[in-house]
């Protein structure tokens, strides 16, 4: 298709929008918020943006940037705006922050004492030299992990805080040990004429700040910008878009502060709330008319998000119709929550025929998805985790699976190759090949080898010292797991191999889910020394191995999606289950500590948005969660939802015996009043037992004071299992 000239295939880019996404795409000039609730269309509005540009106001493909944050959006909006606008869409700029900054520097690099054939690091590349640099400068890797290290030094350049700056703000010894490595990191990068990822946006800054005629030529150059989910860009973004459209103004932002979900990555809420007040003139159009969902669930999701503060109003509705209750599954623990989940599954499927890849199953951290995946398999039910990896193929999970195999047979020369320098101790392939010569020569295992390493003559003495410490450490492991439960050899070996000491040194969200994962494991563990009773080392890795191979039996292309809140964004489902909606589940209980409580409601608003039809949520009275067991309260974005809406689902386990101690009680739907209990009122619980009520608050939250531990409880009577003694 040729570039649209006439006002028939003008009218014809404005034909299927509608009333507020029209005036997005017409709007001449000047800065312009789209505030697009989820569902609403917003690449539609983006797209032909820039079509109309074109076609209506004579603007130059070449003069538009348009910028997304990923690839595949990217091409997404390349091929989307093609087929408007024909074949020279592909010359525009439609890129990623990295990919436009990277493309601007090929130019700019000079200016900056950089040759324009410079190379750019990837994550692996960065995290090898900051090692070097560490250990150049003396430094222990195992306190001072290269991983923990590159993310405070990348978090630091997603602010524009360069090693100079960074050294000033030294308030610890840490701090001290990541600013020295920071400064010979970027010397050593200059060195190479390379860059990091993170250093495409800052040095891209740097050009505009330092030499003012080059940001006058690319302002000159991009005479209109737009991004795509602004809510998600971090201060390195915010900074080059408002440099580069400073001049014009013409600067369109898209995006959802109630989507904001990623400020762990950097991502700052406050430029898009604050839009209006960088550009006081700004337009600002809300698209609140939503095309995936129900009202019934749009409007459960519009009730929890309007309990935020900061944000920017507005109301989702829909055309398609009222739709299904939302449903609420309360139940005994972690598995009756899996068996209702997957039993649902089954009933969705024989009795409303529904394909299983149209069901996801929503949970807030990856640990999570171990009950329901051990579940789904018993079940028959395909399943395909997305955005990580099952369970037991994560590599956390395969090394301490690893030292348990090596345990039970030292002959296992993989499971030795593995763990040997997991977590690192300096052993590297030169030492691994002299230690096979020997084991071969001798006729003995790797790690029987390990024992004598006095005895091999190719080995330095650091190498001989690590590994016959190492063969002490499985000597002893082996003598725990002789006399002790399974999940206190697994508890043992993660302490005493280092191997969480090493997690917690990366200081990185992901080694925060890796332990989360290891302790899961346990939990695992202690499951099985719990059912079996007799049970042996060697019976539980068999039940893990059989597990993991009925598994792969089970995957197909028609499967249920499992995956965390945090990668749904962008999804959607016909029928979803938000599991674990409890209180330090989700929400998160660091995200309370940490006051982060509204983005922990913005995630819970994604994952309700991404229902189409069915939307369930289920809680556990107890779980067993990282090994540990715990009773939580119900999730406040539960007594959050407007009663009318939601519907008590058919769950076997506690909602049966709530609503049948409610019918006891009197009370009609299942549901007891706040007002039917008053201080004083001896209670039972059908998990903490008997109590005393100490306090009624408003919104029927009542407290309770267990007799079996003495702990005091906040309870939401609507869905507590919890009646008159």
């Amino acid at each position: 298709m040729a570039i649209i000239h006439n006002k028939a295939e003008i009218g014809a880019l404005l034909r299927d929008l509608n009333e507020p996404q029209r005036r997005a795409v017409e709007c001449a000039g000047g800065p312009l918020l789209v505030l697009a609730g989820a569902g609403s269309g917003k690449t539609r509005v983006l797209t032909h943006r820039v079509a109309f540009l074109i076609a209506a106001h004579g603007v130059q493909p070449q003069e538009i940037l348009a910028i997304t944050f990923t690839n595949k959006a990217a091409n997404e909006m390349k091929e989307r705006t093609g087929a408007l606008i024909g074949p020279i869409a592909h010359t525009m700029w439609i890129s990623t922050f990295h990919a436009a900054c990277a493309r601007m520097l090929r130019k700019e690099a000079p200016q900056l004492g950089y040759r324009q054939n410079f190379t750019i690091f990837d994550s692996a590349d960065q995290v090898r030299l900051i090692k070097r640099c560490l250990l150049e400068l003396g430094f222990d890797i195992k306190r001072f992990p290269p991983r923990g290290v590159h993310a405070v030094i990348s978090s630091a350049k997603n602010k524009l805080i360069n090693a100079a700056a960074f050294a000033e703000m030294v308030e610890s010894f840490f701090d001290d040990t990541v600013a020295k490595t920071f400064q010979l990191y970027q010397q050593k990068l200059f060195a190479n004429n390379a860059m990091d990822f993170d250093d495409l946006l800052l040095h891209a800054v740097d050009v505009f700040q330092h030499f003012p005629d080059r940001l006058e030529h690319y302002q000159d150059a991009f005479r209109h910008i737009l991004i795509d989910e602004y809510q998600d860009t971090n201060h390195a973004q915010y900074c080059l878009v408002n440099l580069l459209g400073r001049r014009h103004r013409n600067v369109c932002v898209v995006g959802d502060d109630d989507q904001s979900i990623y400020s762990w990555r950097g991502a700052d809420v406050r430029n898009i709330l604050d839009f209006e007040t960088d550009y006081p003139e700004a337009t600002v159009i809300k698209l609140e008319q939503n095309y995936r969902s129900t009202q019934t669930i749009l409007s459960a999701a519009n009730q929890i998000i309007a309990n935020n503060r900061d944000r920017k109003a507005k109301e989702l509705w829909t055309a398609i119709g009222t739709g299904e209750p939302v449903q609420i599954a309360e139940l005994e623990d972690e598995h009756a929550e899996a068996r209702f989940v997957a039993g649902e599954i089954s009933r969705l499927q024989h009795e409303e025929g529904r394909p299983y890849g149209e069901i996801a199953v929503f949970y807030r951290v990856n640990a999570q998805s171990r009950v329901l995946e051990d579940i789904f398999v018993r079940y028959g039910i395909p399943y395909r985790v997305v955005g990580g990896t099952k369970f037991y193929e994560r590599a956390e999970i395969k090394d301490a699976l690893a030292y348990l195999l090596l345990l039970e047979n030292p002959a296992d020369s993989i499971s030795f190759s593995r763990i040997v320098n997991t977590p690192k101790r300096g052993i590297g392939n030169a030492t691994l090949a002299a230690l096979s010569r020997f084991a071969e020569a001798e006729g003995v295992t790797p790690l029987a080898a390990a024992a004598r390493a006095e005895e091999i003559a190719d080995l330095r003495p650091a190498a001989v010292a690590t590994l016959t410490a190492f063969s002490r450490q499985m000597d002893n492991l082996a003598q725990t797991a002789a006399r002790a439960p399974v999940a206190e050899t697994l508890e043992e070996l993660l302490a005493s191999s280092g191997y969480i000491e090493a997690l917690r040194a990366e200081r990185t969200i992901e080694a925060e889910g890796r332990i989360e994962n290891l302790m899961e494991l346990v939990g695992v563990a202690e499951e099985y020394d719990r059912r079996a009773a007799d049970g042996s080392l060697s019976q539980f890795l068999q039940e893990i191995s059989l597990y993991t191979d009925i598994d792969k039996l089970v995957e197909g292309s028609d499967a249920v999606t499992l995956m965390t809140l945090h990668n749904a964004k962008g999804l959607e489902f016909p029928a979803v289950f938000i599991i674990g909606a409890e209180e330090g589940v989700f929400p998160h209980s660091r995200s309370l500590e940490e006051q982060n409580l509204e983005e922990e409601r913005r995630l819970c608003y994604v994952g309700m948005t991404r229902a189409m039809q069915r939307l369930y949520f289920s809680y556990a009275v107890a779980r067993n969660l990282y090994g540990a067991r715990s009773y939580n309260m119900a999730s406040r974005f539960i007594a959050e939802l407007p009663e009318e809406l939601v519907q008590l689902a058919r769950a076997v386990g506690m909602a049966k015996t709530a609503r049948a101690d409610a019918g006891r009680a009197g009370v009609s739907g299942g549901r007891e009043p706040a007002g039917f209990f008053h201080v004083g009122d001896s209670v039972i619980h059908a998990a903490f037992g008997k109590g005393i009520i100490t306090g009624v608050e408003p919104g029927g939250t009542v407290a309770v004071k267990f007799t079996q531990d003495g702990r005091e409880r906040k309870l939401m009577v609507g869905y507590a299992p919890l009646r008159k003694a």
